[in-house]
């Protein structure tokens, strides 16, 4: 998850030594940017030599060890995006001290979140500052399973989402959540819905080379997970059929629908 919110959200590249630049770019969150600011190779003065925010040149400041960017003078809103470009002498090259500041922070407020019975999950937010992945959580196997994800607009205003998600057999409960970098879960409420889906059950109790899912005779598609004895994933999906001819020989949990079992691989 982290990763998947670095790629979206922060873009951070620092060109080779002789290009003499160094440029970031991320969202304002309300914090300045730090530089360190080092000395140029021949002594007579510092390495930066000019700063540019979103394409606005930044008035003096760079003749000292460390300086700082402050988007209050760019007139630069909360929530919107920026691009940094530090140009800098040959030789030598600032460091950005603080980077992360630009990292969108998951401010979502929850306006409304509803799910009918078909598993149709619609949901309204307000207050975001960035752009972040929401991921949709769906309760089953006695834990919070991710089912899939929706990428945040990142606007403060009121922004409206949806995701079909997959029911199980009975009671579904399903919630949504947004971690930013400080890896922190920032949850919704939960939201019910009992499904018309009919009980999933597997076949044969003692699997040789394929487990099969099947409902009132007819054969039908699942989300599974498969672990070894040791606690192990090893295999995990949505179909009808699971071929285990790979699995060596002994005891195996699985979880399907809504339901945990053990099985023996012979």
């Amino acid at each position: 998850m982290k990763n998947v919110i670095f790629a979206c959200t922060f873009v951070f590249c620092v060109s080779n030594a002789f290009c003499g630049v160094l440029s970031i770019e991320g969202t304002y969150q309300g914090k300045n940017l730090y530089i360190q600011n080092s000395m140029d190779d021949d002594g007579f003065g510092y390495c930066a030599t000019k700063v540019t925010v979103n394409g606005d040149i930044m008035s003096g400041g760079l003749s000292t060890n460390t300086f700082e960017i402050d988007f209050a003078n760019f007139n630069i809103a909360i929530g919107e995006p920026v691009f940094i470009v530090i140009d800098h002498n040959d030789g030598c090259k600032p460091k950005i001290i603080n980077p992360e500041v630009l990292l969108p922070k998951s401010t979502f407020e929850m306006a409304a979140i509803n799910i009918n019975a078909a598993g149709k999950l619609t949901w309204k937010t307000t207050g975001e500052n960035g752009k972040l992945p929401y991921n949709i959580e769906q309760f089953r196997w006695n834990k919070w399973v991710i089912v899939g994800e929706v990428q945040g607009k990142g606007t403060k205003s009121t922004n409206s989402y949806e995701f079909a998600v997959a029911p199980h057999s009975g009671i579904n409960i399903v919630r949504i959540s947004q971690i930013d970098h400080s890896g922190e879960k920032r949850k919704s409420k939960e939201v019910k819905f009992t499904s018309t889906v009919p009980q999933v059950s597997k076949s044969p109790i003692k699997v040789k080379d394929v487990i099969n899912f099947s409902s009132k005779g007819v054969s039908t598609e699942t989300r599974y997970e498969i672990y070894d004895a040791y606690g192990n994933i090893v295999k995990k999906g949505v179909g009808s059929t699971v071929n285990c001819v790979n699995l060596l020989r002994g005891a195996y949990y699985i979880n399907y629908d809504n339901t945990n079992e053990v099985f023996i691989k012979n």
